[in-house]
Order: structure tokens, then C-alpha cells, then sequence
């Protein structure tokens, strides 16, 4: 017997259920293509991350060093999303392109290119079909070249500008030689990972008729060089350094970053976690940083203080002042300075508001001879500043580097080594002094080496005249 729903042409229940379902399954998986096919427009980042694209309005070149996948690369793929396309978000702080333009994004190898940079802009190297995956939404890329030798690898690609023109990116490689990174005029450069300073270099010619961007985005593996010294030391109107420690990834519990700190060997720890240059074995103190840093405090009125003072021009002048807990034996970097290109009135005007009563450590260049008039230990002295009367030496009259280094470094391993953590260029210098062929790098070494002749002269550390306990303040160091 035929029932009545099925004589009247109307479904069943269940066939209605059925179509629902199918719209539904059908409305997810667009939602789910539209999210796939245009990840910039869910683009969230930490605040670090955040603080990196900020940076861009204020800084020509910048650099966020980071541990291990931490988001250094996300950040990096999606400004670059961003600049490519003219699609900023709401809550975008950074530099804005309102026309097209033209990019070069590249890595250590063509390889490492395609699976990194590639990867994040397009979308997966090898399955063209989900090409339009990555940060570079599917509808604004027009078209692309491949490169030949590498398989699955592009060498540029076209998208789309909301201006409505179109942008260019390159792919390059680092292995290529800076020669290969010559191009026309470009508008920004990614790097990611740590570029060789010729290529760096050849980078910033690059932009330099438009003031393009320049934006690093490595884990500082390879330890002190060239690249990570221009950005760490070398202070600069035009650029800017933004670290993202574990701590900052948002992403990870607590105990899951502990167990990601545990397992790293020593030596490479801060560099994976926190993005602090690794200089493994060759690094002159293997201390953790934690171990040396203290929170600045009121120094008691009875401990002993001396300063250093380390002469510099081209390299900077630096001086570090010391207080010394005799009772635990313990010594403290509690102030520190530093400045290039300067002469002794300007040091002297900045360091005698330390205490006219402190005793100074100096050098032995302090006693050469100068051309233009008087050693520099006699204009120092000159300008008000308590020098000692006799270069640093320890007790038995040596003044060998190796023997302070030592002493620095078994205080700290002991704990009768400390620095106030507002003494930001003492643990700049601290973070990259190492060895090359076991011998001491001399360079960028100038608030340690002040700090180092303090301490040889420590015998002559001073209690302050008067009563009062002075109030230890941070000092701006320019």
C-alpha cells in the first residue's frame, strides 16, 4: 500500500534529515576551504610576534631572534602575506604598502627555501593542488614560476594587490652567493634564518633607493657573528632586535616548555629556548644567566665599592662599578656604562655622578703617551675622576687576562659573582664572549674587561664617606 507522503511527492523525515545534513556537510567543508584558502585573515599573533610587525613602522632592519619553533617564521611569512597583498588587519601597527610590490624571501638553500618560506607563503611544496594554502591567500596568487633542479621549488611567484595592482616575490638562497641576490630596486627582503654578511649586505643595497624593509628571522645557532653583532651591539637608529624566549609562546603549558628546556643539551639551551647566541664550547663563561642575575637593591652602607674603567674610541669606552660583600665574599656588578667616539670630559661628566669618593681600576694604555697632550689616566684625573695611582694589577704586581677571566669565572660558578639585571650591556657582552682557537676574542668585550680590572683591584675598594647607604638607580647608558 502506497502511503500518502510518498503519493503526495513529500519526503520523509528522514529524507529531510538527510538533505540537512548534506547542506550542512557542504556549508562546513566551504568554510573549511575559505579558512584553508585565506589563513592570513585568522592570523592572531603573541604579543612578541606583534612587537616585531610594530617595529617595522620605526626600524629599516630588524631582527626577531627566537628559540625553536616559537612562531619567528609564522610572524615572518605572514607580514611578508601582508605586504605582498595590502591586506592589513585591524589591529596592524607596522609599515603599510598601499601599492604593489616587489619582495625577495630566501633561506640557507633552495631547499631549505621550498620547505620553509615556500611552504608558509604557498603551501605544501610537492601537492600543487594545495597550492593557495598558505599565507598568501589562493584568490591573490595570479601565478608562479617554478626553478628548475629543485623539485616542488618556486622562483617567483605574482599576487594580487588590493590597490589593484600585482606584487612580485622571489625566492633566493643563501648558498647562491651574494651575486644571485642582485635584483632591481626591491621593496623588502625576508631572511629567514641567519644570512652570510655578504648577502646581508647585497640585501640592503637592494632597498636602499626605496628604504625597503629588511626583516632576520633565525634561532642565533651559529653564535656570534657578524649579522647577530650588528644587530646586538652595534645600537642603531635604523634597527631593531625583538627576542621571544619559550616564555613568550603562548601555545605551550608550562610544564610542556619544561620539558622542552630538558631536552636540549646545555649548551644550546638558551639559544633553542630563549634565542640567545649559542657559543657552545668555545663561550668563555658556560654559566647560565639566571645564576649571575640579581634584582637591584639598597647596597648596605658597610660593603666596599670600586670601579673600572676600560679606554675605547672606535670601540667603546665602558666602566662597570662593583660592590663587594666582604663578609660572603661576594661581588656585584651594580652599574655599568658605555660610549663610543667620545672624549675623557664627556666620560667624566657621565661617571662623577657615581660618587666623586669611588676608586677607579684602569688599564695599562691609560699610561701611554698621547700626541696631542697628556696620557689618558691624567685627563681622566684632570676631569675630576678618583684614579687609582697605579694600573690594575692583582697583588703579586701580573695583570694576566686570562687569570681575571678565571677568577670572574669560578665567582660566578661559586655564586660570589653577581650583576643587577639593570646592567643591560654588561649581559649583551657577556651573551657572546667566547674563544676562536682557544684564544680570547677581543672584541666587544669593553664593560667585561672594566668589570675585570675592578675586581683585580678590589684591595683598594672604598667604604662611602658619609653615612647613608646610597640608593641605587638606573642609569640611562647611551
Amino acid at each position: 500500500m502506497t502511503s500518502l507522503s510518498s503519493a503526495s511527492g513529500n519526503s520523509t523525515p528522514q529524507s529531510d534529515l538527510s538533505s540537512i545534513l548534506k547542506e550542512q556537510a557542504a556549508l562546513l567543508a566551504e568554510l573549511n576551504r575559505r579558512r584553508r584558502t585565506n589563513l592570513l585573515s585568522g592570523y592572531k599573533p603573541y604579543s612578541k610576534q606583534k612587537e616585531f610587525h610594530a617595529a617595522g613602522n620605526r626600524y629599516r632592519e630588524r631582527l626577531f631572534m627566537a628559540g625553536n619553533q616559537l612562531g619567528k617564521t609564522l610572524a615572518g611569512a605572514a607580514e611578508a602575506a601582508m605586504h605582498l597583498t595590502g591586506k592589513y588587519p585591524d589591529w596592524w601597527e607596522g609599515k603599510r604598502y598601499d601599492k604593489p610590490i616587489v619582495a625577495i624571501a630566501g633561506s640557507e638553500s633552495y631547499e631549505l627555501t621550498r620547505d620553509g618560506v615556500q611552504r608558509l607563503l604557498v603551501g605544501p611544496p610537492m601537492t600543487e593542488e594545495e597550492w593557495g594554502t598558505g599565507y598568501i591567500p589562493k584568490a591573490d596568487i595570479i601565478s608562479s614560476t617554478r626553478r628548475s633542479g629543485v623539485s616542488g621549488a618556486l622562483d617567483s611567484i605574482t599576487v594580487r594587490h588590493v590597490s589593484g595592482g600585482t606584487s612580485t616575490l622571489l625566492f633566493k638562497a643563501y648558498e647562491q652567493g651574494r651575486g644571485k641576490w642582485q635584483a632591481n630596486t626591491v621593496d623588502y627582503i625576508w631572511f629567514d634564518e641567519e644570512p652570510p654578511e655578504d648577502v646581508y649586505f647585497e640585501g640592503i643595497t637592494r632597498t636602499n633607493a626605496t628604504q625597503g624593509l629588511i626583516a632576520v628571522t633565525f634561532t642565533p645557532l651559529k653564535g656570534m657573528s657578524s649579522v647577530v653583532a650588528r644587530y646586538i651591539l652595534e645600537h642603531s637608529p635604523d634597527r631593531s632586535v625583538i627576542t621571544m624566549t619559550i616564555e613568550d609562546a603562548e601555545h605551550y603549558t608550562p610544564e610542556e616548555r619544561q620539558k622542552i628546556i630538558d631536552s636540549y643539551p646545555a649548551h644550546e639551551r638558551e639559544a633553542r629556548t630563549k634565542g640567545v647566541p649559542s657559543l657552545g664550547s668555545g663561550r668563555i663563561f658556560p654559566v647560565a644567566e639566571e645564576l649571575i642575575t640579581v634584582v637591584p637593591f639598597e647596597v648596605p652602607k658597610h660593603w666596599v665599592q670600586i670601579c673600572g674603567i676600560d679606554f675605547g674610541w672606535d670601540h667603546p669606552t665602558a666602566s662597570a662599578r662593583l660592590a663587594w660583600d666582604r663578609d660572603a665574599d661576594v661581588i656585584y656588578v651594580t652599574t655599568v656604562y658605555r660610549q663610543r667616539e667620545a672624549t675623557p670630559i664627556v666620560h667624566a661628566g657621565a661617571l662623577k655622578p657615581w660618587g666623586a669618593w669611588l676608586p677607579w681600576s684602569w688599564p695599562h694604555d691609560g699610561n701611554n703617551d698621547m700626541a696631542a697632550g697628556p696620557n689618558l689616566a691624567s685627563q681622566y684625573r684632570a676631569q675630576g675622576l678618583n684614579l687609582l695611582p697605579e694600573r690594575a694589577t692583582f697583588e703579586d704586581g701580573s695583570n694576566s687576562v686570562e687569570a681575571g677571566l678565571m677568577e670572574m669565572l669560578d665567582r660566578m660558578i661559586t655564586g660570589r659573582f653577581k650583576v643587577f639585571s639593570t646592567c643591560g650591556e654588561w649581559f649583551e657582552e657577556f651573551r657572546l664572549y667566547h674563544r676562536k682557537d682557544g684564544k680570547v676574542v677581543k672584541e666587544r668585550d669593553d664593560v667585561i674587561s672594566a668589570s675585570r680590572y675592578a675586581l683585580m683591584m678590589k684591595r683598594f675598594a672604598k667604604v662611602k664617606a658619609d653615612a647613608a647607604a646610597w640608593k641605587f638607580h638606573d642609569r640611562k647608558v647611551v
